[in-house]
């Protein structure tokens, strides 16, 4: 009856719904015990099976197994497993519990990550013990001053760490007084946008690129000029004959998004030419740049920029966790004074019990040794997730595996059409992105994006074939 009931809800949880996966396991054990369908004294599965089956954190499963037991339906044996409790008097209807009625929210609650899902390191094997420690340690620290508004451009102690880290992990040289806290790469691009850009000026970027960067320099007023790439990323040559005088310039040099490729270094220097030619600016999102895994990768394009053009722009949200909501920029000093003063108009700065933590977690060693782990981990669940998505399409694929970054691109030589095909999948609870999205110009280039981060190596296949099926 267990493993009938892994099926059922296997099943369940596949299906799209705006409520989160603990409430749905939940609703469906219950409305199982109600049924009959678990009758007094039968043994569930265990916490990590029933998690592997259904494609879901453990923690998932042992919280609405908690919950049960909290409400008398289900009973906890320690070694001999859970049962739904034998006291349980099921000739008594079960109680529906009553719901408000309410407005919808104006945005859906949060849930766990879905899979193939972009934009989201591993969560599930996030240090949170180690987190909640460094947080309370911090909070231990706060004085009175730290309850004032933030220092708009970040704590000293955390620019310091960062300065220090960048030194030797991207060979980007630079002073702390270089590093303005932000509240994310979209935040620090806002600022950079407000201190460089007047309506009109042509911004080359990548295309494709990432969207939400594109709409952040389209609300500026910018004129963004559709710069292809190709295997060596960025196309310099075509942005230079099309647009000679553009005052910005916004790469992914490291890990092109949503290509993959890196920036060659052929092409890196025709970039810091052009742009100290120009006197013009240059973007580095250094997206995806500390995980790599075949070979020796490239040092960051601020550690080739002797005329110091580049403006470095990093984030916590794939290292650590997106909730965190801060990232930093590396700026010249040509525009340091400028970007303070838009900084401080900008914003009274990002909250210090945040920065406090991330300041211990970067100089007790912390962030190193999560990064190297993570990079472990990711070859692992990138090369399984390839692996079975090749036996479960076949020929059906062609799949482009970078030697860095955090997704894979697959493309479907018989379908035209990827907007379909991530229809089809959300219609199962899965999440892939479109590359044809990624375009803002003439859409050259169709296929998925697929996130291995949150895939498990023993969740590969399962969900390899969940894609198949959805998009067949």
């Amino acid at each position: 009856m267990a493993q009938t009931l892994s099926v059922k809800l296997a099943t369940a949880l596949l299906a799209r719904s705006s409520m989160p996966l603990q409430e749905q396991l939940y609703q469906r054990i219950r409305t199982a015990i109600a049924k009959r369908q678990l009758i007094a004294g039968e043994r569930l599965p265990s916490a990590r099976t029933l998690a592997s089956e259904l494609g879901v954190a453990r923690g998932t499963v042992d919280t609405t197994y908690a919950r049960l037991a909290g409400e008398g339906y289900l009973l906890t044996r320690g070694p001999a497993g859970t049962v739904v409790s034998p006291a349980l008097q099921l000739d008594v209807p079960i109680r529906r519990p009553i719901r408000a009625r309410a407005r919808p929210p104006l945005e859906p609650p949060p849930t766990e990550p879905r899979p193939f899902q972009m934009g989201l390191p591993a969560l599930d094997l996030f240090p949170r013990a180690l987190w909640a420690r460094l947080t309370a340690r911090a909070a231990k620290r706060l004085g009175s001053a730290a309850l004032a508004y933030p220092i708009p451009q970040g704590l000293p102690d955390l620019r310091e760490a960062i300065a220090a880290y960048l030194a030797v992990s991207r060979g980007v040289p630079c002073r702390a007084e270089q590093v303005i806290i932000t509240g994310g790469y979209q935040a620090g691009l806002r600022l950079i946008a407000r201190l460089l850009l007047r309506p009109g000026d042509d911004v080359w970027f990548e295309e494709p690129g990432y969207f939400l960067a594109r709409r952040t320099l389209e609300a500026a007023s910018a004129d963004l000029v559709a710069v292809p790439v190709d295997d060596q990323g960025m196309d310099v040559a075509f942005a230079r004959k099309n647009a000679p005088r553009a005052r910005l310039a916004v790469v992914t040099p490291a890990h092109q998004s949503a290509l993959g490729v890196a920036l060659s270094l052929a092409r890196r220097q025709q970039l810091l030419a052009w742009a100290a030619d120009a006197s013009a600016w240059i973007v580095e999102d250094d997206y995806d740049g500390e995980f790599h895994y075949v070979g020796r990768k490239l040092p960051a394009l601020k550690s080739l920029d002797v005329a110091d053009r580049v403006i470095y722009a990093g984030s916590f949200s794939k290292t650590l966790f997106p909730g965190l909501r801060l990232g930093y920029l590396v700026i010249p000093d040509a525009l340091l004074e400028q970007a303070i003063q838009a900084k401080q108009t900008d914003s009274h700065g990002e909250p210090t019990l945040g920065q406090m933590v991330i300041t211990d977690f970067l100089s007790q060693g912390h962030f190193g040794r999560h990064l190297k782990r993570m990079r472990t981990l990711y070859a692992a669940r990138r090369d399984a997730l390839a692996s079975a998505l090749r036996d479960a399409f076949g020929s059906r694929i062609a799949m482009t595996v970078q030697s860095g970054g955090m997704h894979l691109l697959a493309r479907f030589p018989d379908a035209d059409d990827d907007v379909a095909l991530v229809q089809r999948s959300e219609a199962r609870g899965l999440a892939p992105s479109a590359l044809s999205s990624q375009y803002f110009g003439r859409i050259r280039d169709r296929g998925l994006l697929l996130a291995f981060t949150n895939i498990a190596d023993e969740q590969a296949s399962f969900w390899a074939t969940a894609l198949a099926r959805a998009i067949q």
